[in-house]
């Protein structure tokens, strides 16, 4: 079944909290032994409406073998909070994080599409997202929600074991366009889910731009701990040096000195990749609850980072783009489950 969407939006500027209210749209796909629940696109009553994660494929849930890898991993969103809080037992998020699963941003520069060119008032680019307003003159910040002008024209194509996304979009004042298409499909056999992205510039002007994947893993909500570990095939060096007593490097590997807790955060930048394809390839297990995850892509890494908190641990792998008017640039990101016992 094919839906269309139609974002063609006037000033939004009360949109972007994670909907509450049930249902919000929303497909489960299923294929062997896997199954994974996706957020669509919607502008009204979407589960994510902020401005800084692209909108299509966004997890909410998936399954394999009696594991829960990605549920939600704070208690509830506020649209007063920048990024995200603790107030008791509770994880509050903002409207631009509250978010789960594997989640994609586009980033140029640390900033978005044209956001230095865009006087007060004026547009930018938010792959994923839309067209947006510069509301004043203040530094951009990916926490902050921008007013939407344009949210494109998303095409959402469902099937029992895949859900591909589809968003075009133009900005005539900034020169840039774009057709940018997600799907998100599951090997049962091999227990994988794919996502395979395509990116057509359909503009005027050249598209330099980073793309991360979040990856919100929150296994069986189990926070990281001495049973916990992420390997990867090169040597790992941290930049700055890893000062903290909660994350231990060791040649390859990083695991943890115990449980986080409160408000418990590691956050690392890690170097030793090589300009190969082959080393963007991480593996995330926790002996504890018996499962693991490997990830990998076709295409080389441009900077990693750790961050990992109570909740989830996430491995942030970036890769860097440049894509010249009517040229596609297309990468793959393969996620593997399994169990270790």
């Amino acid at each position: 079944m094919t839906t269309t969407v139609c974002l063609v939006l006037g000033l939004l500027v009360a949109a972007g909290m994670c909907a509450t209210a049930s249902p919000v749209p929303q497909a489960e796909i299923a294929h062997g032994p896997i199954r994974a629940r996706l957020y669509l696109p919607d502008a009204a009553a979407g589960y994510y409406r902020g401005t800084r994660f692209d909108w299509s494929g966004v997890v909410g849930d998936l399954e394999y073998g009696g594991h829960r890898y990605y549920p939600p991993w704070f208690q509830r969103t506020d649209p007063k909070v920048h990024d995200f809080i603790y107030e008791g037992g509770d994880i509050v998020a903002g409207p631009c994080t509250a978010i789960t699963g594997p989640a994609e941003e586009f980033s140029s520069g640390g900033k978005a599409l044209g956001f230095d060119e865009a006087k007060a008032g004026g547009t930018f680019i938010k792959i994923g997202v839309g067209v947006l307003v510069r509301p004043d003159d203040a530094p951009y910040d990916p926490y902050r929600l921008y007013p939407i002008r344009d949210g494109g024209r998303w095409t959402v194509d469902r099937r029992a074991d895949a859900i591909g996304f589809t968003q075009a979009l133009s900005d005539p004042a900034s020169g840039y366009a774009y057709e940018y298409r997600k799907t998100v499909s599951l090997a049962g056999g091999q227990a994988q889910m794919v996502l395979d992205h395509a990116l057509r510039n359909t503009g005027t002007r050249p598209i330099h731009t980073t793309v991360y994947n979040h990856n919100f893993l929150y296994l069986d909500r189990q926070p990281p701990g001495p049973g916990v570990s992420l390997t990867v095939p090169w040597r790992i060096r941290t930049a700055p040096p890893s000062g903290s007593s909660l994350a231990e490097v060791r040649d390859n590997r990083i695991t943890f000195s115990r449980v986080l807790a409160g408000e418990d955060r590691v956050y690392l930048v890690l170097e030793g990749f090589g300009a190969g394809a082959g080393d963007y390839d991480f593996r995330i297990e926790h002996r504890g609850v018996g499962a693991g995850v490997r990830v990998t892509a076709d295409r080389p890494l441009c900077r990693v980072a750790l961050w990992a908190i109570r909740a989830p641990l996430s491995i942030e792998p970036f890769i860097d783009m440049t894509v010249q008017p009517g040229a596609t640039f297309t990468w793959r990101i393969q996620y593997e489950y399994y169990k270790t016992r």
